[in-house]
């Protein structure tokens, strides 16, 4: 239940009345109580485009989780709650990493209900005493929030488990995923109300909140998010079969610095945009990003680690000290192995035990010399695998014992009960070996907690007396599909669906001498005692911080319709082009010169017929036949398709190939802009072209008068993209001694003559333009791609060097809102024409009227 005192805010944060553009500086603190919560201030604009952060007394980080890292009783005599904070949780011990003046906020739900008329009392009793806002879900929602969508449907699929049975109840359900939306944006609610100034963190954790970052964007444009997730990621032929995959990776591409444990789960996540959504992403200075509607969301690729003071202080408790002691003259003589999991169809148990099981069947020698202890933590949720799971590793366990065991010896150990915290730190102090045998698992800690308790202390030492063949010493053997395999490079991988490596490992472990013990136990500790939780929340902080440096350098625009929602970020001087503006300029210049790219800018690039309909012809037509006018083309088609699609326009002037070929009219003959014409460099380019069209199925090659291009829009992404850059390197090797270049651009790969762009065709018309008293007063120029940032380049250059008598008013648009050097947009192909279509209006009119009739009548002709 959403707390009453919060409504008024809730209210005013769900309508979109706020303008963002303005600068937002600080909200007030909030606690849940109706009596001490202040009214919000807003502060207005300067009017300035760019807005600078304001300073902040107290930096606040605000951690969201699922659960609060709270101990929470209620003594049902008297009714009282009573709480703690729980030091073994993560989120707790992050808090190392952050500077000391930084305050922690954390908010989360609790493990426990609450009944309504209490939840209001208990939030102003846990923000006032451990800085945490508790999220009060009901509980049919936290039912099919957390063990519903969360538990039923996301955490198996980011194990590598797809629903198969229909009977099973695994197929999506669109009701859950709206009660995981709902869920998520209570906690973005209450995100909203730990907000204190707009220099704030918020750090979301896991895939329980992946819907998080949109609903705190929404509100808060430049808010700083970032978000963590701790399970895997999985690769995007699994992740796509989820029906609202779009809508999660679009919320997630809402942060602005994402985190996984390892460069697989990035791997994935990147291939899913690209696959998915079309995006590209590249690395600058080691660092990662996707560029997302003007925004760079950064990743961040850092296994999260373990808090060693917390384990070193607990190893050194006199209980600790004396159960290490009473497990090392239990196991005797013996190789003690031991296993931590929680008890979930992942963790891969009995595939563990019947490693051990097929080593003491192939090895005699070693039976009543190892001893497998499996501790198993409590499952995290309920259903049939988990009993399943359970009933299957006591069985085997118990095989084993009963095949191999006597009245004084069981090879296993099956620990299937709580025990305190001191005593499992115990058990790793005193195993020789840890085999941690997932068969899918985020990160996993377990081996980095046996490293530096393995590691000991002057009481363990001063305990084991003459003995010192186990100081210092550990043995790991490490799942591959356990997030942390890859920090531990001296531990024993093994694939965990083959027993056979699992035995080999084991039997590879015993048979390691001290001193190779010793080395790879070196090796691990350092990296663990350097790489700590600490070492990870600082690193993440400090990520976020360089992601999120540019929000007040950009201006920002949002669009989109719920899940969809999204902030487009551009520079501050980058504006949309307003008709009334263009029109006026238009009808006021005598000598307009115009430059249009065709594909993506007079027709829609995702469009199949590409002829230019008679609406457009008629518009161009009419542009043309103005005296006042100078209008080209300016594509990358080859001249003959041009002269085609564009002969009813017979004063129009075509620039084909992307300016290699320029024509000035009709009637005009084709001139060539480039001084090189031997094309022999064909006969050494189309052959290796040939080649990996062959071997890239859907590719294609497309033969130019002046140029080769070798299209893979058709291809598989990911082998298109690889097949493209050995394709550029290749070429640029074989082409280097040719007066050509070798460009990759959106799919495509071409190999064309040095000099040649569409910069060049703007430069070449100005200049002879202007040569012939006819300098332009008014100059547009509108483009959608890369190619065409050539011409809005030497038109800001042009303008710079004053190459004009008097300066133009100029128009230097791109199609659609993305980082350009245009300074103007336009949303689509079709509001290009509805330009075009309204100054034709313009030209076509001889009488003189006023500005504000010019408009209307646009109006007019547009409708």
């Amino acid at each position: 239940m959403v707390s009453r005192s919060y409504s008024n805010l809730l209210d005013m944060s769900a309508e979109d009345v706020f303008d963002f553009q303005q600068p937002f500086r600080s909200l007030p603190r909030f606690v849940t109580s109706p009596s001490i919560t202040s009214n919000p201030d807003w502060e207005t604009s300067n009017g300035n485009d760019s807005v600078g952060p304001a300073s902040s007394c107290c930096l606040r980080k605000i951690i969201v989780s699922n659960f609060l890292p709270l101990n929470c009783t209620k003594d049902e005599a008297t009714g009282q709650w009573s709480f703690s904070m729980d030091d073994s949780q993560l989120l707790v011990q992050l808090k190392d990493g952050f500077p000391i003046e930084s305050e922690v906020v954390y908010v989360g739900s609790l493990k426990v209900e609450v009944d309504p008329g209490e939840q209001d009392q208990l939030s102003q009793k846990l923000f006032r005493e451990y800085k945490c806002i508790p999220t009060f879900l009901p509980a049919d929602l936290q039912q099919q929030f957390y063990h519903g969508f969360c538990k039923q449907q996301l955490w198996p699929l980011f194990h590598y488990m797809l629903p198969i049975c229909l009977d099973k109840g695994e197929l999506f359900d669109r009701s859950l995923f709206q009660a995981y939306v709902r869920a998520n944006k209570r906690f973005a609610d209450k995100v909203m109300e730990a907000i204190n100034s707009d220099d704030d963190c918020v750090w979301v954790h896991d895939y329980h909140l992946m819907l998080v970052p949109t609903f705190l964007r929404k509100k808060l444009h430049r808010i700083k998010v970032g978000f963590f997730l701790h399970s895997p990621f999985p690769s995007s032929e699994i992740y796509r079969t989820l029906p609202v995959r779009d809508e999660i990776l679009k919320s997630l591409l809402n942060a602005d610095l994402i985190g996984f444990q390892t460069f697989d789960y990035a791997r994935h996540f990147l291939s899913c945009c690209s696959r998915l959504l079309g995006l590209n992403y590249e690395s600058k200075r080691g660092h990662i990003g996707i560029e997302y509607f003007g925004r760079t969301v950064s990743l961040k690729i850092l296994a999260v680690g373990v808090h060693v003071g917390r384990l070193e202080s607990i190893l050194r408790l006199p209980s600790t000290i004396s159960k290490v002691k009473e497990i090392e003259h239990r196991y005797k003589g013996k190789m003690v192995m031991l296993g931590v999991d929680d008890m979930d169809i992942f963790k891969g148990i009995s595939l563990k035990l019947l490693g051990l099981e097929l080593l003491l069947e192939r090895t005699p020698k070693l039976r009543r010399k190892v001893v497998l202890v499996q501790i198993v933590n409590p499952a995290r949720s309920n259903g049939k695998d988990v009993e399943e799971a359970i009933n299957e590793a006591i069985s085997v366990a118990e095989r084993i014992n009963i095949k191999y065991g006597s009245a004084d010896y069981k090879p296993v150990i099956l620990i299937d009960y709580p025990i305190p915290s001191y005593e499992k730190i115990a058990y790793y102090a005193a195993s020789d070996c840890c085999i941690v045998n997932a068969v899918r698992d985020g990160m996993n800690l377990i081996p980095y907690e046996y490293t530096v308790c393995r590691q000991g202390n002057e009481e363990i030492d001063k305990l084991r007396g003459d003995d010192k063949s186990s100081l210092h010493t550990s043995t790991l053997i490490v799942s591959e599909f356990v997030g942390c395999s890859p920090s531990l490079s001296g531990a024993f991988r093994v694939n965990p669906w083959s027993i056979e490596d699992v035995a080999d490992a084991l039997y590879k472990a015993m048979d390691l001498t001290q001193s190779e013990r010793r080395l790879r136990h070196d090796k691990h500790y350092r990296y663990v005692n350097t790489h700590d939780v600490a070492y990870w929340a600082r690193s993440f902080a400090q990520d976020l911080d360089r992601a999120c440096k540019d929000h007040y350098s950009r201006r920002c625009w949002t669009t989109g319709f719920g899940l969809n929602f999204r902030v487009i970020a551009l520079s501050p001087g980058f504006r949309r082009l307003s008709l009334e503006h263009f029109a006026s300029s238009y009808k006021k210049t005598n000598r307009r010169l115009i430059f249009m790219d065709y594909d993506g800018t007079l027709v829609p690039q995702s469009s199949v017929n590409k002829v230019p309909s008679a609406e457009l012809i008629s518009i161009l037509t009419s542009l043309c036949n103005d005296p006042k006018n100078c209008v080209f083309i300016v594509s990358g088609r080859d001249r003959a398709t041009l002269s085609e699609w564009f002969a009813p326009c017979e004063k129009l002037g075509i620039a084909a190939e992307h300016g290699y070929f320029i024509r000035w009219s009709k009637e005009a003959e084709w001139e060539t802009s480039s001084s090189v014409q031997d094309c022999e460099w064909k006969n050494i380019a189309e052959p290796i072209m040939d080649i990996y069209k062959e071997t890239t199925d859907g590719s294609t090659i497309e033969t130019k008068e002046s140029a080769l291009v070798w299209h893979y829009q058709d291809a598989d992404h990911d082998f298109g993209s690889c097949q493209a850059k050995e394709l550029v390197s290749h070429l640029e090797r074989v082409l280097a001694n040719e007066p050509v270049v070798v460009k990759r651009g959106h799919q495509i790969v071409e190999v064309k003559p040095q000099g040649v762009n569409k910069g060049i065709v703007v430069d070449t018309v100005i200049r002879m333009l202007i040569n012939n008293e006819f300098a332009p007063d008014f100059l547009m120029c509108i483009g959608n791609d890369r190619s065409d940032e050539d011409m809005f380049e030497s038109i800001n250059e042009a303008t710079s060097r004053s190459v004009f008598p008097t300066a133009p008013d100029v128009f230097a648009c791109s199609v659609g809102q993305k980082a350009s050097k245009a300074k103007y947009y336009v949303d689509g192909c079709s509001e290009v024409i509805r330009l075009l279509k309204g100054v034709t209006a313009i030209s076509s009119r001889r009488e003189v009227i006023n500005q504000s009739q010019v408009f209307r009548d646009i109006l007019e002709v547009v409708s």
